[in-house]
């Protein structure tokens, strides 16, 4: 019996953008990573490019001075996508609010709210505080008020508002129109998953 042996794929794996990223994060110029290789910054701007693909030697040493590991050239990136028809319905206290979701579940890193408001929503009496460091609020349409134990805040469609997440705050809509926002809290104060 013949081994049957199968067919690369006729496009090369995108791996350039994934290098140029490493070597920006760094703070390293091409000239930088050309010094450290020996090889031409000509060279490396086209393998950051995609026109030409390094031989593996080479991108090894390309990913020891990255400090990157070699497989993750080649990870497919952790992309989640949330259809606000399929967004999970919660409750953080508004009144008068549909709450959704849009970030997966189980992400950490930050979480993203879209509240649709009536016209009468608001987020309570009393001033509350979330757990999470920083709190960024983007109105859509409509108009809110953010109160703060020495203050009020007017925030406008096209507005956003950031602020630390323990800061004591509430919300309430204003002039009498329904209001859509969205809110990026970091880290998430809950995964979500329970």
């Amino acid at each position: 019996m013949r081994a049957i042996h199968p067919t690369a794929e006729g496009t090369a794996t995108p791996i350039g953008a994934k290098l140029r990223s490493a070597r920006t994060a760094q703070g390293m110029s091409l000239a930088q990573v050309a010094q450290t290789t020996g090889l031409s910054k000509g060279f490396l701007s086209r393998v950051e490019r995609d026109e030409t693909s390094p031989s593996v030697a080479t991108l090894v040493q390309l990913c020891q001075v990255l400090s990157l590991p070699v497989g993750a050239l080649f990870a497919e990136p952790d992309v989640h996508h949330v259809a606000y028809a399929d967004a999970p319905r919660i409750n953080l206290g508004g009144v008068h609010a549909d709450e959704r979701l849009m970030s997966p579940r189980g992400e950490e890193r930050v979480q993203l709210l879209r509240s649709e408001l009536d016209p009468n929503a608001h987020g309570g009496s009393d001033l509350y505080t979330i757990n999470c460091d920083v709190e960024v609020l983007h109105v859509v349409s409509g108009s809110l008020t953010v109160r703060f134990a020495g203050r009020t805040v007017a925030v406008h469609a096209g507005d956003a508002l950031t602020f630390p997440g323990r800061e004591p705050h509430t919300w309430q809509v204003e002039d009498g129109e329904p209001a859509v926002v969205l809110w990026v809290i970091v880290p998430a104060p809950w995964s979500g998953s329970a």
